[in-house]
């Protein structure tokens, strides 16, 4: 899980360029020039970082899903979004649902792993502890979530 951009120990931004390391890389966020290199499986579906749609919710039910199945295959997955803490954190923790967590272990796991910022969006941990087959029946009864 991470970002675009990190931040050094003089609190420079630099870009995080991916290359070969992963053996899947999901962008919720991209980015001309930071990867990965052709041949690796990029998946690419940029989503805000604010409430959802049902179909952007639809999305990430599917790219954790994918995520999750790469994870039991044994290969290395990133999965980022611009600075590597709330929408890489929605896909990662919903890839831990799908491997066999309950919501809340998932976004503890998450927080413990990448930061105790990570999944500071209100409206995706609702999603996780609500479930997010559930989030998208609900959004989706919104004519402004549709």
């Amino acid at each position: 899980m991470g970002g675009h951009f990190w931040a050094d120990p003089a609190g420079r931004v630099r870009a995080a360029v991916v290359d070969a390391e992963f053996d899947v890389v999901v962008s919720l966020f991209t980015r001309e020039g930071h990867g990965p290199r052709p041949g690796v499986d990029h998946l690419v579906n940029e989503i805000p970082d604010g409430p959802l749609t049902a179909p952007q919710i639809g999305s990430v039910q599917k790219l954790a899903t994918t995520v999750a199945e790469a994870v039991r295959g044994g290969r290395s997955v990133l999965v980022r979004c611009r600075l590597g803490y709330n929408r890489s954190g929605l896909v990662v923790a919903q890839a831990l649902v799908e491997l066999g967590e309950d919501a809340g272990t998932a976004v503890e796991l998450v927080r413990r792993g990448r930061s105790p910022w990570a999944l500071h969006n209100r409206d995706f941990e609702e999603y996780l502890t609500t479930g997010v087959d559930i989030a998208r029946l609900l959004v989706g009864l919104d004519p402004a979530g549709s």
